[in-house]
């Protein structure tokens, strides 16, 4: 699994359409009323995402790679049985797959197309820590949890066993409003993001995040739980193991009326691929 970085990715982009632009400030012709027609995409255009994704996409499509249904920034290639996988976010790359010749061949290609800059083995992409181990390849965001445990003054909160209380019913109406509504939704925002690598406290998360509109101080209590678990199982992730049957398997259930609220059911759900949760 290789990491490539693209050098001046928006740059690349090239524009479908017209598009014009006031005279930079300090380069401006003696004319004021001229504007400038732009050849290509410049950072801060809207259409320079665009423009970009088609610019690699063409390029990836041109290598024999198709675009996955599921997802318009995955490209696969697949010859001989064996597969090279492109996953493209922005100006970051992962070149995948199990078919070493073309996967060499491909960064090879990138980097006579693109400006390249090669980042080694992924060890870490989008807050994601990537550890190759025996058995298989563990996902887990410890950083980040350590980093949310700081911001928010828990580095040194007593550890829990478990994210919520059992059979706890929550509400919209009882308890003190908080004083600070913004901490509280920045708090729930950041699990939220946590809960990639952290099923676990999947649950948990969705019961406060039902309250972000007015929330409670016993609503705040609940996600200071959250995060003194976090505490107590920093080292928590998920692992894809070597071996393990490729076979999508899913679990669901509700409860009855659960929402205090509305009356509304509560849905969980749990899809693992192999031996690891993706959904």
């Amino acid at each position: 699994m290789w990491r490539l970085d693209v050098k001046n990715d928006f740059l690349n982009g090239e524009l479908d359409r017209e598009i014009y632009m006031e005279q930079p400030r300090g380069f401006e012709s003696i004319n004021t009323n001229y504007v400038c027609k732009l050849k290509k995409a410049l950072y801060g255009l809207k259409q320079a995402p665009r423009a970009w994704y088609g610019n690699i996409g063409e390029f990836l499509l041109q290598c024999g790679y198709s675009v996955t249904p599921s997802d318009s920034s995955l490209f696969v290639k697949e010859q001989y049985g064996k597969l090279a996988i492109v996953l493209v976010y922005v100006d970051d790359l992962i070149v995948t797959g199990d078919d070493e010749e073309e996967i060499n061949r491909t960064r090879m290609n990138l980097s006579i197309r693109f400006q390249i800059k090669e980042l080694g083995e992924l060890k870490q992409f989008l807050g994601f820590e990537v550890e190759k181990r025996e058995d298989g390849l563990f996902l887990s965001r410890r950083r980040y949890a350590i980093v949310l445990l700081e911001k928010f003054g828990l580095q040194e909160c007593k550890p829990t066993t478990t994210p919520m209380e059992a059979n706890v019913k929550l509400n919209s109406q009882e308890g003190k409003d908080l004083e600070d509504v913004t901490m509280y939704r920045q708090l729930v925002g950041s699990l939220i993001y946590l809960t990639l690598t952290r099923p676990d406290i999947s649950y948990a998360v969705g019961v406060v995040s039902c309250f972000m509109q007015n929330p409670k101080k016993v609503h705040l209590e609940i996600i200071k739980r959250v995060l003194r678990y976090v505490k107590g199982t920093i080292d928590h992730g998920i692992i894809y193991k070597k071996g393990v049957e490729c076979k999508l398997k899913g679990y669901c259930d509700d409860d009855y009326a659960g929402d205090l609220d509305t009356r509304r059911s509560t849905t969980r759900y749990l899809f693992t691929l192999g031996s690891g949760a993706v959904s």
